[in-house]
C-alpha cells in the first residue's frame, strides 16, 4: 500500500473512531477521505475531529440544508523522483 494510501486509511480510521461514517476514495494525485457530521456531534468532539483533518494536505465542510454536513480531507500522492527528465543526451 502506498504512504498516502496509508495515511488516508490511518486518518478515515480516526474519524471513525471518533463516531463518523468515512468513505476512502483513490484519485490521480491525492486520496480523498469523506465523512458525514451529524448534527448531534458534540462540540468537543468537534477539536478532536479537526485536530485529524489538520493533518492531511487539505480539507473542508461542506454544509447544505439539503444534504447536511459532509467533511472532506485529501492526502497528496507523492510524484516519485525521477532524476534527470531530460533523458540521456539533453544534459547541460
Amino acid at each position: 500500500m502506498p504512504a498516502s494510501q496509508a495515511r488516508a486509511e490511518d486518518l478515515a480510521a480516526r474519524l471513525s473512531a471518533l463516531g463518523l461514517t468515512t468513505r476512502v476514495e483513490p484519485h490521480a494525485t491525492y486520496t480523498s477521505i469523506e465523512a458525514e457530521v451529524p448534527e448531534a456531534l458534540p462540540a468537543e468532539s468537534w477539536r478532536e475531529v479537526l485536530d485529524v483533518v489538520a493533518e492531511a494536505d487539505r480539507f473542508g465542510l461542506l454544509a447544505s440544508s439539503l444534504t447536511g454536513r459532509s467533511l472532506w480531507a485529501a492526502v497528496d500522492k507523492v510524484v516519485p523522483a525521477t532524476g534527470d527528465v531530460r533523458g540521456p543526451g539533453h544534459q547541460r
